[in-house]
């Protein structure tokens, strides 16, 4: 029987601060025993830990398996359970999956549907959360993020300072959390959106939200993989000067000679081996190219040249999805090598290709290399919105900060965007009252 959306228990009064210690995995990596062994929990100190009644009603995300599988993997790593009857977004979508074939084929029509698009680095603001605080398992979620990070997310969300916001180390676990709040969000007030999706996508570490939201692995193990890769993306991007740039481009603009050019001027400029190349693939003509900053400098000055109608340099402190960040891909792979990775109960697309994933291993090989690859987001947007003539599309929401998914997705396709919507992270009525 499908789990009841109103009347729910709830939840108790207000979370309290969290004040244990951060998750951290034994011996600086996750891991997991073979086999039948018994599973044990690394060394523990401090309140809060698991048993603790407060810790207890901490939300975990994701509820990917029965309810003594939730207690072996807290056993394993100390990840908070789940609030006792609360529904969880993936029970409601591994409900739907299993439903009745009447209602199912009843789901699959088009205009019942609904995509799920969550954003990436770039979109973050100080003030993004207060307006989900409101509903159920916000705070939780916020809770159980200070345990494995170490540090108050919420606070940093709320009130900033904004350069500490946009620190690569801190706006990914930002924006991944605050995304997926905004999937709470949109569960309390329109359960019937998440239990109709039939796909999700991320854009760049929004790819580790849209997995989590189906299924593919836990609210915390996610959060984990993106603490790891954020810092390890912080400090790669500290070892040279570079950063990336938008480009609206015209239809004779020639990007890959334009980067080639560039390059060359950095080779003559004394840079050994300097990178400049397109890093995100958005709409027509449009593009984000990633380098050292010598080479995007050379691009702007040299804008009309190319046919480039605006450059912009976005605020990110690096150069990222280029070999520039290589670096950072031994410490996720390893991570995601400990995570137990499941098949996504909705189709998430990959951006380093734009094609949906067909296996764990696929998700944990593909992750990495997303790391140095370009994000193929105008080839997943056909991928997920290409349809006979005539067919209806699905409803699309963006879970997350900011609205650029959308003004994307308006000039990838225009009879997509006209059932978009935005889920708000941010709303002007709330008041530190509420917090």
């Amino acid at each position: 029987m499908r789990p009841q959306h109103a009347g729910q228990p709830g939840l108790g009064p207000r979370a309290e601060p969290e004040t244990a210690e951060p998750f951290l995995p034994p011996s600086g990596a996750l891991t997991r025993p073979a086999g039948n062994e018994p599973r044990t929990a690394p060394p523990q100190s401090g309140p809060g830990r698991h048993g603790n009644a407060r810790g207890s009603r901490v939300l975990a995300m994701n509820v990917r398996v029965a309810r003594g599988a939730w207690a072996r993997g807290c056993g394993a790593w100390n990840f908070p359970r789940p609030p006792p009857g609360a529904v969880d977004v993936a029970e409601l979508l591994r409900d739907a999956a299993v439903e009745e074939p009447r209602a199912a084929a009843a789901r699959r029509l088009p205009g019942q549907c609904s995509v799920l698009l969550f954003p990436g680095q770039g979109s973050q603001v100080v003030g993004m959360g207060r307006g989900l605080l409101r509903y159920p398992r916000v705070r939780e979620l916020y809770a159980a993020a200070r345990r494995v990070l170490g540090y108050d997310l919420l606070e940093l969300s709320l009130r900033g300072p904004q350069e500490a916001l946009d620190r690569t180390a801190h706006c990914q676990p930002a924006v991944f959390v605050a995304s997926l709040a905004a999937v709470e969000k949109l569960h309390h007030l329109q359960p019937a959106v998440i239990e109709n999706c039939v796909a999700a996508a991320g854009f760049s570490v929004g790819e580790f939200a849209a997995l989590v939201f189906a299924g593919a692995m836990e609210f915390s193990e996610g959060l984990y993989a993106v603490k790891v890769r954020a810092e390890a993306m912080q400090e790669a991007s500290e070892a040279a000067p570079s950063g990336m740039l938008s480009v609206l481009g015209r239809p004779q603009s020639k990007f890959s000679f334009a980067c080639l050019e560039a390059r060359e001027h950095c080779k003559a400029a004394g840079i050994e081996s300097p990178v400049c190349e397109v890093a995100n693939y958005l709409f027509p003509d449009c593009r984000v190219i990633s380098g050292h900053l010598e080479a995007l400098q050379f691009l702007q000055k040299n804008s009309s040249k190319y046919h480039f109608r605006r450059t912009k340099m976005l605020p990110v402190s690096g150069a990222f999805h280029t070999r520039l960040m290589e670096p950072a891909m031994e410490p996720l792979a390893q991570v995601l090598k400990a995570i137990d990775v499941k098949k996504p109960l909705v189709s998430v697309h990959s951006n380093v290709n734009g094609n949906k994933y067909m296996h764990p291993k696929h998700i944990q090989k593909l992750l990495v290399q997303q790391v140095v690859s370009p994000v193929k987001w105008e080839q997943t947007m056909h991928a997920i919105y290409e349809r006979r003539k005539g067919t209806e599309f699905p409803r699309t929401f963006e879970v997350g900060p900011g609205k650029q998914l959308g003004t994307i997705l308006k000039n990838c396709n225009l009879q997509a965007w006209k059932a978009y919507s935005p889920v708000e992270a941010m709303e002007a009525e709330d008041t530190d009252q509420d917090l």
